[in-house]
Order: C-alpha cells, then structure tokens, then sequence
C-alpha cells in the first residue's frame, strides 16, 4: 500500500499547475509560506515515505499534495542517482548542489517528468512562480536528503544509497 500525504485538505492553500504551495520548515527564501518547526512538513514526509513508495509502480492520487509527493519522490530518486558514486559529505553536497543549479521544468516543458499529472501553467506568472516554489522545495528536500544519506562521520548511508538503483513508478533517471 502507498503512503499517501497527510495534508490532504488544507484551506487556504495557493495552488500553481494544480501543485499545491504548501508550508516549508525552510530558511530558503522562495514563495512557499513558513511552517512551524516542530510540525511535519511535506519533505519530512517525503524523505520518510521515500523508501516505501519507491517500490511501487502505481501511485492513486486522493489529494494534490500526493501529487507533490510524487515529485518530491522522484526529485529525491534522482537526488540519490547522484550521490551513489560520492564517498564523502563533502563530495555528496558538491554534486547536490550542481543538481540543485540545473534548470527547474514545468509542466509544459520538455524535462518535466511527470507529462499528465499536471495542468499546463495559464500564465508566465504562474510558471514562474511554480518554478520558484520547486526551486526551494529541491533545496530544502536536498539539504535533508544529505543529513540522512551521510552519516554525522560523513560517509555514506548505504541503506539509503541503494535506493539509488530503484526505478520510481518505471521512470527511467537521465
């Protein structure tokens, strides 16, 4: 059974490309509203449902912030991909980093891994402001992916690394 998001009726919640802009325990600056610190926030529950629903070929979405967590999934997938051939934390965060200076695709645009799942942006300003909101959300999904992927001696987590070879909901990693 796949792990489903627990935001599942957030009122209030800005939606862009039928992503919803949820609250982040993030000091990045970018377009997501603040999340108290000792709440769960969607990349806590990313990262933990990671190793689960990695494994599954299918994914039913019940609300849009399992749409969310679907590409956060696959953002973490990839993130990993990354990491598998880095030996220290010093090497892992080098390589995060480049992913994270790589051009962030939309829906519409041709890299977007998920082509469906999203509606196409109605304006440049909706675009934008999904790019901005993945752009911070791949920053701070990969600043907590590396406390997790290394440990505090900073060599690698193998438990964690062998994901890397797992192909998420047959998605090939470029």
């Amino acid at each position: 059974m796949v792990y489903h998001s627990s935001f599942i009726d957030e009122e209030g919640i800005t939606k862009a490309c039928g992503f919803p802009l949820l609250p982040l325990k993030s000091h990045i600056k970018g377009p997501a509203p603040v999340s108290d610190q000792g709440k769960t926030d969607i990349v806590d529950e990313a990262i933990t449902f990671f190793r689960a629903n990695v494994f599954f070929r299918n994914f039913d979405v019940k609300s849009p912030a399992d749409k969310l967590l679907i590409y956060l999934t696959f953002y973490i997938n990839v993130a990993l991909k990354r990491l598998e051939g880095c030996r220290t934390l010093a090497e892992g965060t080098k390589a995060i980093i480049n992913l994270g200076l790589e051009n962030v695709p939309v829906p519409g645009e041709s890299g977007f891994p998920f082509p469906g799942l999203f509606v196409l942006p109605q304006s440049q300003k909706e675009a934008e402001l999904l790019r901005n909101y993945l752009k911070q959300i791949r920053e701070e999904t990969s600043g907590r992916l590396l406390s997790v992927a290394y440990r505090p001696n900073g060599t690698p987590n193998k438990w964690w690394l062998a994901f890397a070879k797992r192909k998420f909901m047959n998605i090939i990693i470029p």
